[in-house]
């Protein structure tokens, strides 16, 4: 449609030349073009202004210098001159404009040396021999007139038959039209007749099982084959279709990983799903990567046979294997294409039947979030106990947020897809805990330090520093220990029957620039039935994680251009 209308106007600019004028033709020497050549229609006029403007950026200043020279020298006569506008206006908008950056240096040149050397003057004579007057000089340059007519021409119509889809411009092909998106998600248990604490002990059985992952340095599979760790579970699912016609999945949200995959037919060993197992050969937008594909080569581990095969494993050896390949999604209202997944014909691991598969958005190149091209994204997380609550993953221009504290996010290149956090000091009430600020630092083998993760549920502190925490609350309390270990939280009050409400510490957690006070219900829980109120943190040796528990009804916002994150309190089920 696009190179219709093109064609439509350059035959109306055509068409629109006066036939009869008696303009004697003019020969080039030294001044600019009389006026008697420069009668244009109004839309002649329009389109020139707007070919300047749009040109700008790519021409740089040359047509802002010489705006009435370029075009007349061109081509003397007003047909041509119109032909000439047109194409580059055409060009301007074009897939093919790079092109003109590299011919501009020869046509400035070009320009200013028959500026210099020549001009219009009325001829003697009409007939054949005005030709005899011109000068091996203006020979040449009529004849580059119209080289570079015929060239700006098959470049204009070469250009307008180009799809855009045929741009080789990665982050355009792969984002959506709209600049940013929203996914609602759902906590794993949100179906089930849960009170708050079942639903919390049944996140942190599954939490245990993830900080294993997360704390072990690497996972092998062969001998000499040593492989970065990834999470794996995780506590949220985020609705997505899959395919052309597309097909509705839930798959598990996190930030502990990159890659996107799913389980799909035919189907070696794979573990039960809600829905349907996904049939690449049902979609005609289903294509396998080739092993020269960038996203191959970000496998920790592949195979080239059947195109680029994948092994990606998990910190307690679950895993899928399959073919990577690129397929159409769908995240909300927003399309995109070409994003690259894994088609998981062999998974093995628990963890992973809440959903379809699994939707990494760590900070490594085959992540979502690095595949859009996209530097924010955020989410905000519903309350445990809130059954009926809708918790968002926001993206691109929708993940904003006002009144933040914001603190920098930190490599670690052992491990480089977890978010790791500057935190420098732990305060329960106004007592700052004697914490070594190394304690929470990354260590030169790449153990220790902290992350911020979706899919843990609480927080766990290094051996050292949740000693000193518990300590301090014990000591700020003035309640007795729950001894008992039923709850499997390692510090618990016993919870006076005849008290309403009890007083607890304000937390505080001191990451590099950014003071996060964090409200009661983010790190107390209470059961009047048991009749305790428990410290929703733990402990582990190496990697300490802060978990969505503390992230209740806060937006958290990662910025990877600047490479920071950022916190605000929220009512995320209002969001």
């Amino acid at each position: 449609m696009k190179w219709q209308v093109m064609i439509a106007i350059l035959v109306s600019q055509i068409k629109g030349q006066d036939a009869s004028s008696t303009d004697p033709p003019c020969l080039m020497t030294h001044s600019h073009p009389p006026k008697t050549h420069e009668k244009e229609s109004l839309s002649l006029h329009l389109t020139k202004m707007l070919y300047f403007i749009s040109l700008s950026s790519t021409f740089g200043f040359s047509f802002f210098l010489f705006p009435n020279d370029i075009v007349p020298l061109v081509s003397p006569s007003a047909v041509s001159r119109d032909v000439v506008v047109f194409c580059l206006f055409i060009l301007s908008f074009s897939p093919l404009r790079l092109l003109l950056q590299l011919v501009q240096p020869p046509i400035i040149i070009f320009f200013f040396i028959k500026r210099r050397r020549l001009s219009c003057i009325p001829s003697p004579s009409l007939k054949n021999d005005v030709v005899q007057l011109l000068s091996p000089c203006e020979l040449m340059a009529s004849s580059a007139s119209h080289i570079i007519i015929v060239i700006l021409l098959a470049l204009a119509v070469s250009s307008a038959l180009v799809s855009p889809a045929a741009s080789t411009s990665r982050g355009l092909d792969r984002r959506p039209e709209k600049t940013g998106f929203r996914v609602s998600l759902r906590h794993v248990d949100s179906g089930g007749n849960y009170t708050k604490f079942e639903r919390l002990k049944r996140a942190m059985k599954r939490g245990k099982l993830r900080l294993q992952r997360l704390s072990a340095k690497t996972a092998s599979f062969e001998s000499s084959v040593e492989a970065p760790v990834h999470a794996g579970n995780g506590e949220f699912l985020m609705k997505l279709a899959i395919g052309t016609p597309a097909e509705t999945y839930s798959a598990i949200m996190d930030t502990g990983s990159d890659l996107i995959w799913t389980q799909c037919k035919p189907c070696k060993d794979c573990f039960d799903q809600p829905t349907p197992i996904f049939d690449p050969k049902k979609s005609s937008s289903f294509s396998k990567l080739p092993c020269s594909s960038d996203l191959c080569a970000a496998l920790p581990i592949s195979s080239c046979s059947d195109g680029c095969e994948y092994l990606y494993s998990y910190g307690d050896y679950s895993s899928t294997q399959g073919v990577l390949a690129t397929e159409t999604f769908t995240f909300g209202d927003a399309s995109v294409s070409k994003i690259g997944f894994g088609c998981g014909e062999d998974n093995d691991g628990s963890g992973f039947s809440q959903g379809a598969g699994l939707v990494g958005l760590g900070r490594g190149p085959l992540s979502l979030i690095s595949q859009l091209g996209e530097p924010k994204f955020s989410y905000c997380l519903t309350s445990i106990d809130d059954s009926k609550g809708i918790s968002s993953l926001l993206v691109g221009s929708e993940a904003t947020m006002k009144n933040a504290i914001t603190t920098p996010l930190i490599q670690n290149p052992s491990q480089p897809s977890f978010y790791y956090l500057s935190l420098e000091g732990i305060s329960v009430g106004d007592t700052l805990l004697p914490i070594e600020k190394s304690t929470f630092s990354i260590q030169d083998d790449g153990s220790g330090g902290m992350i911020i993760d979706s899919g843990t549920t609480i927080t766990y502190l290094e051996d050292s520093a949740f000693a000193a925490l518990k300590k301090e609350f014990i000591s700020q309390m003035k309640l007795d220990v729950d001894e008992s270990g039923s709850t499997g939280l390692d510090l618990c009050f016993s919870l006076p029957s005849d008290v309403s409400t009890v007083d607890v510490p304000q937390l505080v957690f001191h990451f590099e620039g950014a003071d996060l006070k964090l409200p009661a219900e983010n790190y107390i829980i209470a059961d009047s039935g048991l009749g305790v109120i428990c410290l929703t943190m733990g402990s582990s040796s190496g990697m300490s994680i802060f978990g969505n528990f503390q992230q209740q009804n806060i937006v958290v916002l990662h910025d990877l251009e600047k490479e920071t994150i950022s916190f605000a309190p929220a009512k995320c089920n209002q969001l």
